[in-house]
């Protein structure tokens, strides 16, 4: 049984390809019923096989749900899945010796990027 960190390694790995980016971005607003492959593959613009490799990552890392519809594949984000890998990589966040308490007084998150002004360029 792989662990978290591999579950989610992989779920990243997955997510490190343009295609299967743009597809699961597809998805997630897609019907809530389910997105059919056909849909998918005329957004996409790839050939059925290729999509069919990338639509099975997807769904073998469990970030899409499939469902058959008599000869018509659903794919439907899994959102849980999503969720719980973007928590996975904030949740140690304020462990990192960060000062929370004083960025909820200043009213924004403990991990919210501080904006940095970019340097004006030497000639």
């Amino acid at each position: 049984m792989a662990t978290q960190l591999e579950q989610n390694a992989d779920r990243l790995k997955a997510l490190g390809h343009p295609v299967r980016l743009a597809i699961l971005r597809l998805v997630v607003q897609g019907h809530e019923e389910g997105t059919p492959a056909g849909e998918i593959q005329e957004k996409v613009g790839i050939p059925a096989s290729t999509l069919s490799h990338h639509l099975a990552c997807l769904a073998e890392t469990g970030l899409v749900l499939v469902e058959r519809e008599g000869t018509v594949l659903r794919y439907r984000a899994h959102f849980e899945t999503l969720h719980k890998l973007t928590q996975y990589l904030w949740e140690d966040c304020c462990k990192a010796g960060r000062n929370c308490a004083s960025a909820k007084l200043l009213g924004s998150a403990c991990c919210t990027p501080t904006l940095i002004k970019p340097k004006k360029p030497v000639h």
